[in-house]
């Protein structure tokens, strides 16, 4: 399948108005991710009609992971998918969900779940237990990407790290403090600026 073929999960802007859209991060995760997994209220569409069209938005899994209080750091390479974005510091990994199961039309929390992981497993190596949980949303209708695009914040807390990069996408990684990322502040990709700012309360 082409690029340009490729099917990814969205939702319409009108749910998320209807929830109370926002400007930035909110941590009230059950408002609404619940209905955005509601089968009835998500679906797949072409990415070349999802990313230049603002009705909709794509949910897109952006998994922090962390060691014993460590943030991982990496750098999207020339090879990245979102060529808006290369170059640029990173601290979430994740990407588009799209219809991998045939006959998959929507997609509920289970199988979000699943796809979230698979996702992380494409662009990392994970040597490593961990555990997975949302935390956040990010909205940024203020930038061309981000008005087509909602981030759902994950937590994926590491016993070891045993982490390599599984893309040439992916360079660069390395665990830092919430002070080193601080530093780095402007060379981060504005998800990533957005998040740190809530990252330490994430984290306690």
């Amino acid at each position: 399948m082409s690029k340009a073929e490729e099917m990814v999960l969205v939702v319409p802007r009108r749910l998320f108005d209807e929830l109370g859209a926002f400007q930035g991060i909110s941590l009230d995760v059950n408002r609404y991710l619940p209905a955005f997994l509601a089968r009835e209220n998500n679906s797949f569409l072409l990415r070349s009609k999802a990313e230049n069209d603002p009705s909709w938005k794509q949910i897109i899994p952006y998994a922090v992971l962390v060691h014993q209080g460590k943030v991982l750091h990496y750098v999207r390479g020339g090879k990245s998918g979102e060529k808006r974005l290369v170059s640029k510091g990173s601290i979430g990994i994740g990407g588009h969900i799209n219809d991998i199961d045939e006959g998959l039309f929507s997609m509920n929390e289970a199988t979000y779940r699943q796809a979230v992981e698979r996702e992380v497993a494409e662009e990392l190596r994970l040597d490593t237990p961990f555990t997975d949980r949302m935390v956040a949303l990010i909205n940024d209708d203020e930038t061309e990407v981000g008005r087509v695009h909602l981030g759902v914040v994950h937590i994926f807390q590491l016993e070891r790290d045993a982490v390599k990069a599984g893309e040439s996408a992916i360079t660069k990684l390395e665990f830092l403090t919430v002070e080193e990322l601080q530093a780095r502040q402007d060379t981060l990709e504005t998800w990533s600026q957005i998040l740190l700012k809530a990252l330490p309360s994430l984290l306690a």
